[in-house]
């Protein structure tokens, strides 16, 4: 059978394929081998102007070439190194071996081939691989696409900064807010959520097979092989890696940082399984309605639905991104000893992790670019609910001292249908200023918002 999106068995690479075009690349394992091309090659090139006799500067030619090797990393390479591997049954051995047979035509470098993976063990060059792929998956795609929904919130926020809206806690009508101000809300969570997927310090070591230089030293036991591994992974990309130096570990990178990102990527998706959530309700309210899209159906039997399924979707697939990204972080950081291959198969699901995040924001995106404003619905909700002034009345009440003032409006207005009659009534017949007594017949559901709209606007 050829692969193809319909018999694909995740629907990251089925269903949903076009959606994730653009990370597909950098997390498949032809991007993982990629990046560990880019890996062996950037040590290699740095191990030539390290100043051993045994190895001269290369010339600006064969470094050229060897950069080629890693821009223009492609599948048919990727195909290549799997067919090595059908041999070597050692990945990383394959990626070395591909490497060489790119020498053969190649004097200056063959005679260093050698060199190549010199004093690695497989681990140095494969934390560094998934730390560029995290590095341009972050840049690339997870920023971008949460900068894109943080936007839409936004600019919703102030469009819809004054509009009026009833609140409900606990099911129940509560204080007005304003359409702008819930959506303020999300935008501050997800700001401060988002700052804390880019502060992470992405991490590398190249320190051999328990951490501790061994094998280099046995070589050149003079050389300062720590401060040539911290140049490697820090320097700028192409001539280094770009990553933080890891200057202690066993044979993996502990992976510490990888559970910092990828718990800083759940809390993200856990604010906006809230918001999912949220949207979800306001439009069975009413409070929103959806475009439409022609031709699109929103029930097999009920022609009138349309159905909030982006929220939906998103909402479903954030909570299996957060499943991933919760194991992800839970097991990474577990060794057994200095070295145990428990970690290797569960890496190669970052990519499917990332990809569900992807995927429920860009539904979101879609979501909430459908949204259209139902102020009549609005309206009809906070006209119906007058019961919430109460909370400001007996504030006034108990500023000017009027006893019982909670107790007073409990009796007035709990479990019963609210007018604004009755309200007026009540503030009639209170021992305030008059003044107090205009500004409160003046209230309504729809002006009583505090600094919501201000809130909005500023965010």
């Amino acid at each position: 059978m050829s692969l193809s999106t319909v018999n694909a068995l995740s629907p990251l690479d089925g269903r949903y394929a076009s959606k994730l075009e653009d990370l597909r690349p950098l997390m498949s394992e032809q991007g993982y081998m990629h990046r560990r091309v880019q890996v062996e090659v950037a040590w290699f090139v740095a191990l030539s102007d390290a100043g051993f006799a045994e190895f001269k500067p290369l010339s600006s030619g064969a470094r050229s070439y060897l950069q080629g090797l890693v821009q223009h990393f492609g599948e048919a390479d990727a195909l290549a190194i799997k067919a090595i591997e059908k041999t070597t049954n050692h990945d990383v051995k394959a990626v070395e071996y591909w490497i060489k047979s790119k020498f053969e035509a190649r004097p200056e470098l063959l005679a260093a081939a050698e060199f190549v993976h010199f004093a690695c063990t497989s681990e140095d060059i494969n934390n560094t691989s998934h730390a560029l792929q995290l590095k341009s998956s972050r840049e690339q795609v997870i920023l971008p696409t949460l900068d894109k929904v943080i936007a839409m919130l936004r600019s919703m926020a102030h469009e819809y900064a004054a509009v009026a809206m009833l609140s409900r806690t606990h099911g129940q009508t509560a204080s007005p807010t304003t359409v702008g101000k819930e959506m303020a809300n999300v935008v501050m969570r997800l700001a401060q959520a988002r700052q804390k997927i880019a502060d992470v310090q992405l991490l590398g070591k190249m320190n051999g097979a328990v951490g501790n230089y061994n094998a280099h030293l046995s070589a050149w036991p003079e050389f300062d092989w720590e401060a040539f591994s911290r140049r490697v992974i820090e320097a700028p990309e192409p001539q280094g890696l770009g990553l933080s130096f890891q200057p202690y570990s066993i044979q993996i990178e502990p992976h510490d940082y990888m559970a910092e990102l990828f718990d800083a990527v759940a809390r993200s998706n856990t604010i906006l399984i809230d918001l999912s959530r949220d949207i979800w309700a306001y439009v069975s309210l009413g409070y929103f309605k959806q475009r439409l899209k022609d031709g699109e159906i929103g029930s097999s039997t009920m022609p009138h639905k349309v159905n909030p399924i982006d929220f939906e979707n998103a909402e479903g697939n954030l909570g299996l991104a957060n499943a991933l990204l919760k194991h992800l972080s839970e097991k990474l950081p577990i060794s057994r000893w200095q070295r145990d291959l428990t970690d290797s198969t569960v890496l190669r699901n970052i990519g499917v992790a990332f990809g569900y995040t992807v995927l429920a924001w860009r539904s979101l995106s879609v979501g909430l670019g459908k949204l259209e404003l139902n102020q009549e619905a609005l309206d009809e909700d906070l006209n119906a609910a007058w019961e919430v002034l109460a909370e400001p009345i007996q504030t006034v009440m108990r500023r000017y001292g009027v006893q019982g003032a909670y107790e007073q409006l409990k009796e007035v207005t709990r479990g019963k249908t609210v007018t604004a009659q009755a309200l007026h009534g009540l503030i009639l017949s209170l021992d305030i200023p008059e003044a107090e007594k205009t500004r409160l017949l003046a209230l309504t559901p729809a002006s009583y918002v505090g600094l919501a709209a201000e809130l909005a606007r500023r965010v």
